[in-house]
């Protein structure tokens, strides 16, 4: 019996091994497609078409001016590293960056194409900050922005609300977006123990003193 109970022991210590580097590696790819702006949706937004969650929040962070613009720019700038090199070869001016992603003038454009996606917007301001923290600390804000998107998508697309003529600026949801899904939910962390732990116990009920010594009688 006590072999069999040591045999179990590395096993178990394997398999919760495993799903802790699985969340890990989930928060690492969900990073990735985050800040390196891999497509995963096409919409209209303040700024023209977005096509990230991080040009959806800078144009917002941009406008409202909650955060310095050079802390802005340092979330495009990796991004834009990439795509600079995939279509021409060349690394984009720090300069340069925000005509690059036409936000130069974005404190004038108009706030309604984003008043009309209030699920994106807020889903997009989710993504940007779960994929920050969850290289510290897995958490489940990440799932929870990819899902505020994902609905914000499908109540415009399929719901058609608002009504969108213009085909230039339909929106369109790339594979991608499935892959961020699915990261999203393999980075929450689950603890069945603690669950276990944290659940209240319910107290037994003992019989009275009385009631013992009259059947003792």
């Amino acid at each position: 019996m006590a072999q069999s109970a040591i045999a179990k022991t590395p096993t178990k210590i394997q398999s919760k091994g495993r799903w802790a580097n699985l969340s890990k590696h989930a928060c690492r790819l969900y990073f990735l497609l985050i800040i390196l702006q891999v497509p995963l949706f096409r919409i209209q937004c303040r700024s023209g078409i977005c096509t990230t969650p991080i040009h959806v929040t800078s144009s917002q962070l941009i406008s409202s001016e909650v955060f310095p613009l050079p802390v802005v720019k340092g979330l495009l700038y990796p991004g834009a590293i990439v795509n600079g090199l995939i279509r021409n070869m060349t690394v984009p001016s720090w300069n340069n960056l925000l005509s690059t992603y036409n936000l130069t003038d974005i404190k004038n454009a108009s706030a309604v194409p984003d008043l009309q996606r209030l699920e994106v917007l807020a889903g997009s301001y989710f993504c940007v900050a779960g994929s920050l923290i969850g290289m510290i600390k897995p958490g489940r804000m990440s799932m929870f922005g990819t899902l505020l998107v994902v609905w914000g998508l499908v109540k415009e697309g399929i719901l058609a609300k608002p009504v969108n003529t213009d085909q230039t600026t339909t929106v369109f949801v790339y594979p991608t977006m499935l892959i961020a899904l699915v990261s999203a939910f393999l980075s929450v962390k689950y603890d069945i123990k603690k669950a276990a732990r944290s659940a209240p116990t319910q107290p037994v009920a003992k019989p009275l003193k009385s009631s013992s010594k009259s059947k003792l009688k």
